[in-house]
């Protein structure tokens, strides 16, 4: 039979003087003298005491080690390297949005989505096919491709819908690309895009046209529940990188701007009740007024806090980064890019370039999408979907089903274009964006192709 290990950490209690239960072990220089008791001032039920006490100050310690946290103004892995990150986020997988469709101009949030498929092919059907779409969007060859084409994350973002209890869907889904994340060397950002009640108002957080999470303790409460019921399933998962509080909370209407002292409030509250669970990992903020607005921050946070901004067609110049740059100097603290993108790649590597020359890690948005030129893949619109699209932005509601009824696509259409586009955003069916990929400073080694019985319009 092994010797148990010692709570001091040595293997067998070798070499140990004295063992958890105060006794004196046998060894060079241990044996006991005459007197022993006499010679200590201090009774030995105190010392081991302290002695676990140093133990588990320095367990604890090695354990934080083996994640990636915040060291002053560097982001730091864990074997106490620098850490300047190179990601893309999976935008469109939990949280589906409708311009990635092509189906913006009439159904944009996941919400809106899930009422256009319903109303075409019927909400059992409809369900089925949901699940059927988060199975296929992401898969361990997405994940395999993206650590060969030279990322080294993923930005992950959540509907809380999903996350409502411990077996939860949203939980398997997720649980399996951590792990292929992990196998493929690849650190995982977990993004509350949507949260109870909608922290923006608009058509990104699924919400009811305002963001009623600032105006509703329940939401809030909820919103501290979820994020607990994370931070309490990955605390002892290295390969997630941090818990991305509040995808872009409070959009810069004037209408609503009210809401950004509400922020850091919520922020403090969720940072206390993960911290009971989790004291590992990072915890990343986002500014307010989508994320470009680091006002908001006007006094020290806990520690280990990632601060992170988003911008979209800006100059490609210093003087776009500048507060942010000198946010992280004054405070001490690192940031990150956590979304950019959508546009040329022309400037895509001139803000690369400028990223890397700030020592600035990024994401961008997004990793895939139909159609899509400005993003790591892209896949193929199904057959009939134009049909789809047409009838999506045509007027009126429910009530006027009668005029609605004559501009529907056949059901026999709608089955075939939702089963297609379960088969063209499976990994085989994407097509990699080469230049993109080059453009954002990494090297394609191996990637999808695109069917040859399809190409992009």
């Amino acid at each position: 039979m092994l010797p148990l290990p010692c709570a001091c950490g040595q293997p067998g209690n070798s070499g140990c003087k004295i063992n958890c239960r105060g006794d004196f072990r046998k060894g060079p220089g241990s044996r006991k003298p005459k007197g022993v008791l006499t010679r200590f001032s201090v009774p030995l039920n105190v010392l081991f005491s302290l002695c676990l006490l140093v133990c588990a100050c320095s367990l604890g310690a090695e354990a934080r080690s083996r994640f990636v946290h915040a060291d002053g103004k560097q982001i730091i892995d864990g074997n106490g390297n620098p850490l300047l990150l190179r990601g893309t986020n999976l935008g469109n997988w939990l949280v589906p949005e409708g311009y990635m469709l092509m189906l913006d101009r009439g159904a944009a949030s996941p919400r809106e989505l899930e009422r256009l498929f319903n109303e075409l092919i019927g909400p059992s059907d409809a369900d089925l096919f949901w699940r059927e779409y988060r199975k296929k969007y992401i898969t361990r060859e997405d994940i395999r491709f993206l650590h060969k084409a030279g990322f080294n994350s993923i930005r992950i973002p959540l509907h809380y819908k999903l996350f409502l209890s411990d077996d939860s869907e949203g939980f398997e889904l997720l649980d399996q690309v951590v792990e292929w994340a992990r196998d493929e060397g690849l650190w995982v950002i977990i993004d509350m895009h949507c949260a109870p009640g909608g922290q923006t108002g608009t058509n990104i957080d699924d919400s009811w046209g305002y963001p009623w999470l600032f105006e509703s303790q329940p939401d809030q409460d909820l919103t501290v529940e979820v994020w607990k019921r994370i931070a309490l399933h990955y605390r002892n998962e290295p390969a997630v990188l941090g818990y991305d509080l509040l995808n872009e909370p409070v959009p810069p209407f004037s209408e609503v701007t009210r809401y950004d002292g509400a922020i850091v409030p919520l922020y403090r509250r969720l940072i206390t009740e993960i911290r009971k669970v989790d004291g590992q990992h990072m915890v990343i903020l986002e500014g307010s007024q989508w994320d470009g607005n680091f006002g908001i921050f006007t006094a020290p946070l806990p520690e280990n806090i990632l601060y992170e901004f988003h911008k979209y067609w800006t100059a490609p110049t210093r003087a776009t980064i500048q507060q942010y740059i000198e946010f992280r100097d004054k405070n001490n603290v690192p940031i990150w890019l956590g979304e950019s993108g959508e546009t040329d790649d022309k400037w895509i590597e001139s803000f690369v370039a400028l990223l890397k020359d700030n020592q600035i890690g990024w994401s961008f948005w997004p990793y895939k999408k139909m159609m899509n030129r400005s993003g790591v893949t892209s896949f193929a619109k199904p057959e009939y979907w134009d049909e789809i699209i047409a009838y999506a932005e045509f007027p009126g509601t429910s009530a006027a089903a009668e005029k609605r009824l004559p501009a529907r696509p056949t059901l026999e259409h709608s089955r075939k274009a939702f089963q297609d586009l379960l088969e063209q955003i499976g990994f085989d069916h994407c097509r990699s964006n080469p230049a993109y990929i080059r453009a954002l400073g990494l090297e394609e080694r191996t990637g999808p192709a695109l069917s040859t019985a399809r190409t992009h319009r």
